[in-house]
């Protein structure tokens, strides 16, 4: 541990994921003149906030455009580290050859054990989360017990984060009064459809969602004991998956088994941050003018590095 990290929370971001509906990698994707991409805001805003490290989640096949990208910028700022994805990162009896993706955002999860000893957040490459956001959260994990089971999530607006060119995958909270997380429910398609927010139910049928309800951006606070859940849970879902090419181990699971344990709890973080993300190609625009809005308010420099 070197004295940057010493005590500051680590931030784990989630860059695995090939852009099957974008069209390409849109983690080292640019948005701005500068060259700026969306991981490069979370960057700058967490060591802000006082994130201290930085673990990537990636594939081998794209490391080394991905470590020239980001090395550089955080030289003598943060300690980082990279682990990997992949599809041999299960248990050998259930490697199958004609998969051609790995498992899931909870699968890869796993994968960051060994890097992640301090609190830590994690968050999708591919979001923008905003700089209240992260603050809140260092602030939340800097004062939480590292040796506790006492989690949290960054909640938002279902209207606030959906797509207009396209369907969108969301995890559906249950809150109680006392603003702790009692279950999520992962929705693989919600859709704009007529103005109005729909999703799938188990038939394939759109039935309506609440534009209010909180949803997950996969923008969760743990200490390192989230890591007693998950590997269990992963081979029992292997083994009831085996024949399902397309089978994923959604991050929500490992927190709803967490729920169940009773062990743990999950507070219900809120911030005034908008969000904003990209899906499909079409997003792009948008995200582009949002964060050139930001730049011209001075809410970040024009250079961040």
């Amino acid at each position: 541990m070197t004295n940057i990290q010493k005590n500051k929370p680590t931030l784990v971001i989630l860059a695995a994921g090939m852009g099957s509906r974008y069209g390409g990698l849109k983690q080292i994707d640019t948005f701005t003149p500068e060259g700026d991409t969306i991981i490069d805001f979370s960057l700058y805003d967490a060591l802000q906030a006082g994130f201290g490290k930085f673990v990537f989640i990636i594939r081998k096949s794209f490391e080394k455009e991905f470590k020239e990208i980001f090395n550089k910028k955080l030289e003598g700022k943060a300690e980082v580290d990279y682990v990997y994805q992949e599809l041999e990162n299960v248990p050998e009896k259930y490697i199958n050859p004609e998969r051609t993706k790995p498992w899931g955002t909870g699968h890869a999860l796993l994968m960051a054990k060994d890097a992640v000893q301090e609190n830590f957040a994690i968050i999708n490459a591919d979001d923008f989360y905003g700089t209240e956001a992260f603050k809140v959260m260092a602030k939340t994990l800097a004062k939480t017990d590292k040796e506790s089971y006492n989690f949290n999530t960054m909640a938002y607006l279902l209207k606030n984060t959906v797509s207009d060119h396209g369907f969108v995958s969301r995890g559906e909270c249950e809150v109680n009064k006392d603003g702790y997380l009692t279950g999520v429910t992962e929705r693989t398609h919600i859709e704009k459809i007529d103005s109005k927010l729909m999703r799938k139910d188990d038939n394939d049928e759109f039935v309506p969602i609440d534009e209010n309800c909180v949803v997950s951006m996969n923008f969760w606070g743990f200490t390192p004991k989230c890591f007693d859940f998950g590997g269990k849970l992963f081979e029992e879902f292997l083994e009831e998956t085996k024949d399902d090419l397309k089978a994923e181990f959604y991050l929500p699971s490992i927190v709803n088994e967490i729920l169940k344990s009773g062990k743990a709890t999950v507070k219900v973080l809120k911030s005034d941050s908008k969000w904003f993300g990209v899906t499909y190609k079409e997003d792009k625009e948008i995200v582009q003018v949002a964060i050139n809005e930001l730049k011209k308010q001075n809410s970040y420099p024009r250079n961040l590095w």
